[in-house]
């Protein structure tokens, strides 16, 4: 609510400059009120009006205590509207609501923004009041348009949306949803006249998910709620690829047994070509391929190996493999996992579930078997070394204690250690013994 004291004053003009006609008794009391010292507006209040252009406006005057005082009301141009229930200017868009000693209340219909501005209230007591109320004019945009650089983008692509609010008055607040996420765009606002047009930039990578999906473009303003455009994203991909094992199902591939597989590819446009192939080796020769499908109806161990379901269009190419391993026909554990397919040449095709139901467990069965052989070998080299560690510890302890040379030999039966000492072999009678002479 505005409360400022202004000049009083009051204007005979009519509409588009035209004279007003008043009685010449009212001439006369408005010129004797214009002499009167000027109060402080204290008794007298309004509120300011906000309103939407071509819409209805209600401008109100009160008085907190009526003493029987005069009320009129005043356009921006200071030309009087109504006194008292009386309307000396010549528009017909403005009509009395309601007349007492205590308030005026009139209505400006089809508001446009010529009509904003500050209106004038004022009562006509010793001293005069006057207040003003400030009307403000709401226009909202127009013409709301999405602007897409591309039609048709292929995914990875970056592509740029813009965002056009044309003519709205104050300027508007332009946001982005892909789907139900809110995105960052920028923004650019250009004034023309008392008009605003502000035109919001989008840079969008799209992937293959983002087909179908709408980008809104929402309009945040105060004189319109859930203004709204969107564009529908039209996004072309390479095929998905996967393999999927019809029989044997989440069974083992047998020696003698059948097996068949078929290759699904979806993509945008639909894949024109889906071929099957061997890698590192030729198809054998038994193995039937029929559009998707690929049948061996008699398996055999020559048969292990990968096999490879091309699918392309005209974006690109992609591919799923499937690992075959035969077992032998006595074979009778399953696979903890029994299938598995390579995703198809891109990172990317990870986001969408490539993993099809070949056989990826036959790999680790056979990468489990060669640990339990390696195992195995270990463990009995280890246990071949303990035994003879066992047994030179056993001999080496055996063989320990006293050695015995022959320099004593003889003196066991010696009575005493005098005797024992002349018998031993290398004592002196040997040493003479043992003299060797030289001619």
């Amino acid at each position: 609510m505005a409360s400022r004291t202004e000049p009083s004053g009051c204007s005979g003009r009519g509409g588009g400059g035209a004279p007003g006609i008043l009685p010449l008794p009212l001439l006369l009391l408005l010129a004797a009120a214009a002499l009167v010292p000027r109060g402080d507006g204290q008794n007298l209040v309004t509120e300011d009006v906000t309103v939407v252009e071509g819409e209805v406006a209600t401008i109100s005057c009160r008085v907190k205590n009526s003493d029987d005082s005069v009320i009129q009301l005043l356009n921006p141009n200071r030309q009087t509207i109504y006194f008292k229930d009386f309307r000396p200017l010549k528009d017909s868009r403005f009509q009395l609501v309601n007349f007492s000693n205590s308030e005026l209340r009139v209505s400006l219909t089809n508001v446009s923004v010529s009509d904003e501005g500050r209106y004038f209230c004022q009562l006509y007591t010793d001293p005069p009041q006057e207040i003003y109320t400030t009307m403000t004019v709401l226009v909202p945009p127009r013409n709301l348009v999405i602007d897409i650089q591309k039609d048709i983008a292929t995914e990875g692509e970056e592509i740029e949306l813009n965002c056009t609010a044309m003519a709205s008055r104050p300027a508007t607040k332009i946001r982005w949803f892909k789907g139900n996420k809110e995105l960052r765009g920028k923004s650019e606002v250009e004034q023309w006249s008392d008009m605003f047009t502000v035109t919001s930039q989008l840079l969008l990578t799209v992937g293959r998910e983002d087909d179908g999906v709408p980008v809104i473009c929402l309009v945040d303003h105060p004189a319109v709620k859930d203004l709204q455009t969107q564009r529908y994203l039209e996004v072309i991909y390479k095929p998905q690829v996967r393999v999927l094992q019809n029989y044997p199902l989440q069974g083992l591939t047998r020696e003698g047994e059948p097996l068949e597989l078929t290759c699904t590819a979806f993509g945008k446009p639909q894949p024109t070509e889906v071929k099957w192939l061997r890698v590192d080796d030729e198809m054998p020769q038994h193995v039937v391929v029929s559009g998707s499908n690929l049948l061996i109806n008699n398996l055999n161990k020559t048969d292990n190996g990968t096999y490879r379901c091309e699918a392309s269009n005209a974006v690109g190419k992609s591919s799923a493999d499937y690992m075959l391993f035969v077992y032998d026909t006595t074979a009778t554990t399953e696979p903890a996992v029994h299938g598995f397919t390579r995703l198809p040449n891109s990172a990317e095709e990870l986001d969408y579930g490539d993993l099809s139901d070949s056989r990826a467990g036959d790999e680790g069965s056979i990468r489990a078997v060669d640990h339990a052989v390696i195992g195995g070998v270990v463990a009995v080299v280890v246990f071949a070394m303990l035994c003879l560690l066992i047994i030179l510890g056993r001999y080496f302890a055996r063989h320990k204690g006293t050695y015995f040379t022959h320099e004593a030999k003889g003196a066991d039966d010696a009575a005493d250690a005098d005797t024992a000492i002349i018998n031993a072999e290398g004592g002196q009678n040997n040493s003479e013994e043992k003299k060797e002479y030289f001619i």
